[in-house]
């Protein structure tokens, strides 16, 4: 089924006169009048959400509705791309407010997504369980052999009709009534998990006093004392938070091992209990979507997913991540090894735990190889990476960046950017660094609205969006990255490249809507420049003296790649395996944690010093995102990027004017070719998983 920007399609509400009343006031019912039709981000406010979601439905019912009662024979035009096009203000308003809830998620916009949440879901299978549109689809699809149709006329009538089949189109009567109930809950479900993840993230704060900082370095003290600075219940001491940038550092670096296990406890057991408990959320939800898998005819909900992605079967998902898990585990025991070694030379008696494990990490790492934080951050200022990102898209493609400050923000931290190329601009780009109260954590890529051809011909350039969580500048200090940071960024601003350079007529085949388990090999290539030293040099500049990263530091970090892979591959791998495991079940089941996913853990022999990435309780890609049976994506197409990135080493070139024409041409292509099909013509083979090991220092 044809998606938009908030993956809900949409059928009919009655208008409510209040939508009429409000819509001279509401900047959804009029042309923006902005620069390259920018959402007037300024001019929104929180009740006009409501009536122009209701306004969207209404229009777009009328257009389904029209289609199908139109006395002609089924068409392409007249009903594949008819329903492409049925939905530009639902599209409009969904990419303004599922954006900004998880960017500025106020009290406000929490309620209103509790509200339009179920009705979305309930439009949704208006569409997908209308008979009589289903047919006029089937027919075209029937008939799609005789008909004169583009390549990409085809593959939007494929996917179209294979949507409304995954969607419930051929949901018996009798089932109808129970299926719409379980997507109601799973997107009620799915969204209580991702509040309560949010608050009870912002919930938690681990107050210092000046004699508790130990270990830590300046900037990161000066970065506490901000943001005790920003509450006056704690002014004047220093503030740990359980986001990254704060978290992880303190983890690294605090010689207090009783602080460190305090927060880490905090951090771990998250959403387990209390007002926020997710465990009770984790069980409906996993045997809702097997409930949900097993009506459309599949074993388990693993299959349902898989069977739309390059993997296709939970087998063989299982049999890529155990090729990695074995020799990550055996190094992760290497590692973990090594330092208990250190905890014993220490004159100390107690064994290694997970709140332990960075700060030996990052103490073997500055005896080994010359290697701290303090020494590598003042090298990449968070202003230097991105333009680091950009010179090198200039490079490959050929695109500038040109930053306008004019331009509408729905944040005034954000930074906007005009994308040009031949002195056009052909996307808007924003960034948004720094972490808020009302953001959510991670890092993500997004777009406010997806490049297109309109009906009258004209491309519709995207509007994308990379939202991070970078430390703020501190005192007198710009915001500096760790090196995993400025891959962090390099990773984000490759998706964003995928959906700028996307050159598609359909929207729902453009950019990044992709097979999941494809969506991430343009973000993960992009890593590989980040890390090379030649590209390096250009752009990781001391933030006071403006002098290039010495060759002997960049040596270092190459010597140390490999470093720490154990415990990298080991806590992703474990993530993935765990969800596939909540996804593969094909009998009804109490989920009880922590229970479950102790089992899951053991199976596999992960060792008691490394945890999952996430734990259940807050693993919101697969309980409140789109990476449910595909957190696995993240190492197949590892697989694809560290092969891909081999194309350009193999020429002596990283920015080979031939292979980045063939890797651009597979970006603009979007999901109108099969992305298999269209990475073994850019690379003209079926992808190795060697390099991926080299890489990792697995082989």
């Amino acid at each position: 089924m044809k998606k938009s920007l908030f993956i809900i399609a949409i059928a009919s509400l009655t208008t409510m006169s209040a939508c009429k009343d409000k819509a001279m006031d509401n900047p959804f019912f009029a042309e923006w009048g902005t620069p390259y039709e920018i959402p007037a981000f300024e001019k929104i406010k929180p009740e006009h959400y409501m009536p122009a979601f209701e306004e969207g439905m209404r229009r777009q019912n009328a257009a389904i509705d029209s289609i199908v009662n139109n006395p002609e024979e089924p068409t392409f035009q007249n009903t594949i791309e008819a329903y492409e096009y049925s939905s530009p203000l639902l599209d409009e308003v969904g990419g303004v407010f599922f954006n900004l809830a998880e960017s500025n998620n106020t009290d406000k916009m929490q309620k209103i997504a509790e509200e339009i949440t179920p009705l979305l879901s309930n439009h949704n299978d208006n569409i997908a369980l209308n008979a009589k549109l289903f047919e006029r689809i089937k027919k075209v699809y029937d008939q799609r052999e005789s008909l004169t149709l583009d390549p990409e006329q085809m593959r939007l009538l494929e996917e179209t009709y294979k949507g409304f089949v995954r969607g419930g189109a051929n949901v018996p009567a009798d089932k109808q009534d129970r299926f719409r109930k379980i997507n109601s809950q799973l997107a009620s479900l799915t969204l209580r998990f991702g509040t309560n993840q949010l608050k009870a993230t912002n919930a938690y704060q681990l107050v210092l006093e000046e004699n508790q900082l130990e270990g830590l370095t300046p900037s990161q003290i000066e970065t506490a004392k901000e943001a005790a600075n920003a509450d006056p219940k704690t002014k004047g001491k220093y503030v740990i938070t359980l986001d990254n940038p704060s978290l992880l550092p303190f983890l690294t670096y605090s010689s207090n091992r009783e602080l460190r296990q305090q927060i880490w406890e905090a951090y771990s057991t998250r959403c387990t209990s209390g007002q926020y408990d997710n465990t009770a959320i984790i069980d409906s939800i996993v045997n809702l979507r097997l409930e949900r898998a097993q009506i459309l005819g599949f074993d388990s909900y693993a299959d349902y997913v898989l069977d739309d992605c390059l993997a296709k079967t939970p087998k063989a998902v299982y049999d890529l991540l155990m090729q990695v898990w074995r020799p990550a585990l055996a190094k992760a025991k290497t590692e973990c090894a090594d330092y208990q070694a250190m905890i014993k030379a220490d004159g100390d008696t107690f064994a290694l735990k997970p709140w332990d494990w960075r700060y030996y990490s990052e103490r073997l790492r500055k005896e080994r190889y010359a290697l701290d934080e303090d020494s590598i951050r003042p090298y990449f200022p968070l202003e230097a990476v991105r333009e680091g990102a950009f010179n090198t898209a200039t490079k490959l493609y050929g695109i500038t960046f040109r930053e306008n400050d004019t331009l509408p923000k729905y944040d005034p931290e954000c930074r906007s950017f005009e994308v040009l190329e031949n002195d056009q601009v052909i996307a808007i780009l924003y960034m948004d660094f720094f972490p808020r109260s009302t953001k959510s954590s991670g890092a993500w890529m997004t777009n406010f609205r997806e490049q297109s051809i309109d009906r009258n011909g004209n491309n519709i350039i995207p509007i994308i969006s990379i939202v991070c969580n970078f430390s703020k500048p501190a005192g007198d200090k710009p915001s500096l990255l760790s090196f995993d940071e400025a891959e962090t960024l390099f990773h984000e601003f490759g998706h964003s490249l995928h959906g700028m350079l996307s050159k598609c007529h359909y929207r729902s085949l453009s950019g990044t809507n992709v097979p999941r388990d494809f969506v991430e090999m343009p973000s993960q290539v992009m890593e590989n420049w980040c890390r090379h030293p030649e590209v390096m040099k250009t752009y990781a500049r001391h933030y006071l003296t403006g002098e290039p990263i010495p060759d002997a530091l960049i040596e270092r970090l190459h010597n140390a790649a490999t470093y720490g892979q154990g415990f990298i591959n080991t806590e992703l791998l474990a993530a993935s395996l765990l969800d596939m495991d909540y996804h593969s079940i094909t009998e009804p089941t109490h989920i009880v944690l922590p229970d479950f996913e102790e089992a899951a853990m053991a199976k596999i022999g992960l060792i008691p010093e490394i945890i999952s990435r996430y734990r259940s309780t807050y693993f919101g890609h697969i309980f409140n995102g789109g990476y449910a049976a595909g957190y696995y994506s993240y190492t197949w197409t590892a697989v694809l990027d560290a092969d891909a990135f081999q194309a350009f080493v193999e020429t002596g070139d990283l920015f080979n004017p031939e292979v980045a024409a063939r890797l651009r041409h597979m970006l603009e292509q979007g999901n109108t070719v099969d992305p298999m099909t269209s990475y073994v013509e850019f690379r003209g083979k079926q992808p190795s998983v060697e390099p991926l090991l080299r890489n990792r220092g697995l082989l």
